[in-house]
């Protein structure tokens, strides 16, 4: 990456979550932009609507300020990229002003969301046409849907930073939980077919930190400290079969050293071997890998520790940020980053 861009993340910096929660991609890759000395500026896209909406509920007063305040950002700031998560209340006049307010800006859409919803496509394909460059966490033929000629499509791991993954369970021996899963349930959600026959298969001692899914969820704070009680965890998607897809839950699991065990069709093998992260196929063969390692402590400890190490080198958010800039900017590539095939023009 050349020189140090100044950029500007435009997300969700969860502000009126009032410190309970703090997981989002969007705090990682500002983070990151530090590391890397760049000049950085955050704008919570969300959280300033609703601040400015008169009276609290007016939703759509609110977004048109919270557009102009964005706009007079970009103009004071004058960056050189803006990142652009799913902020749903921008509309793309917005996008054009800012480019207006700072020539030469690059505009970048990022989306964490799996391929298969229609919301998120619908997402994506309203950034096509404004934004120079896209990149989501899914890889694969889908991506050239997307393209213009005139943007650049890939996809985007999700990324760990230091900071946020501060645990390293494979160097411990006591645990509350033997195995973790958090999730919130969503429509056409395979997860909870797969849970539901993991459930009865598991031996009554595995000792379960199962939150959400129609148990209570456990958000922030919370949330950090049940993944640190934590021996083992599933990273299990609503939709699997997608190249490379993973929700952002594989950081919070392999990046803090909990042996994760995820599903074999995702083609993670192109990241991992056995030897860093366990592969599954069905329930039955879940239930009896989740038995063999509960028992085994040595060798969860060992795929552990090797997952951990391999996620912060792989996925590190200083490596992830340094990749979409050079792409969006036209730079050759500073290394080689293992998913670079994954882009379209």
């Amino acid at each position: 990456m050349k020189g140090r861009p100044r950029i500007l993340f435009v997300g969700n910096f969860l502000i009126r979550h009032w410190g309970n929660g703090r997981t989002g991609i969007d705090m990682r890759l500002a983070a990151a932009a530090t590391r890397l000395d760049c000049p950085v500026l955050t704008f919570s896209e969300r959280d300033i609507a609703r601040f400015l909406a008169p009276l609290g509920f007016m939703r759509s007063l609110g977004a048109k300020m919270m557009c102009k305040r964005l706009v007079r950002t970009v103009r004071n700031f004058r960056p050189d990229v803006v990142f652009i998560s799913h902020c749903d209340y921008i509309d793309n006049g917005t996008l054009d002003a800012m480019r207006a307010a700072a020539p030469g800006v690059k505009l970048v859409h990022i989306n964490c969301d799996p391929v298969e919803t229609d919301h998120c496509c619908a997402q994506i394909a309203r950034r096509t046409d404004s934004c120079d460059a896209i990149f989501v966490t899914t890889a694969g033929e889908k991506l050239k849907s997307w393209t213009t000629g005139r943007n650049v499509v890939g996809f985007y791991p999700n990324p760990s930073d230091p900071a946020f993954e501060t645990e390293d369970n494979s160097l411990k021996t006591d645990f509350a939980y033997d195995l973790f899963f958090a999730g919130r349930p969503a429509l056409a959600d395979q997860r909870k077919a797969l849970l539901d026959a993991l459930m009865p298969r598991l031996d009554p001692s595995v000792r379960l930190g199962f939150f959400g899914m129609g148990r209570p969820l456990v958000i922030g704070r919370a949330y950090e400290e049940a993944i640190a009680a934590s021996k083992m965890g599933l990273s299990i998607n609503r939709f699997e079969n997608w190249k490379w897809y993973a929700s952002d839950r594989i950081t919070h699991l392999m990046g803090n050293g909990v042996l994760t065990f995820q599903y074999d069709g995702n083609a993670m093998q192109d990241f991992f071997t056995e030897a860093e992260t366990v592969y599954f196929h069905t329930a039955e063969e879940l239930a009896e890998k989740v038995a063999w390692y509960n028992a085994h402590d040595a060798a969860r400890r060992q795929v552990a520790a090797a997952g951990r190490a391999k996620y912060h080198a792989l996925f590190d958010a200083r490596r992830v940020l340094k990749y979409m800039v050079e792409t969006v900017r036209g730079e050759a590539s500073s290394e080689p980053y293992e998913w670079a095939k994954e882009v379209y023009r």
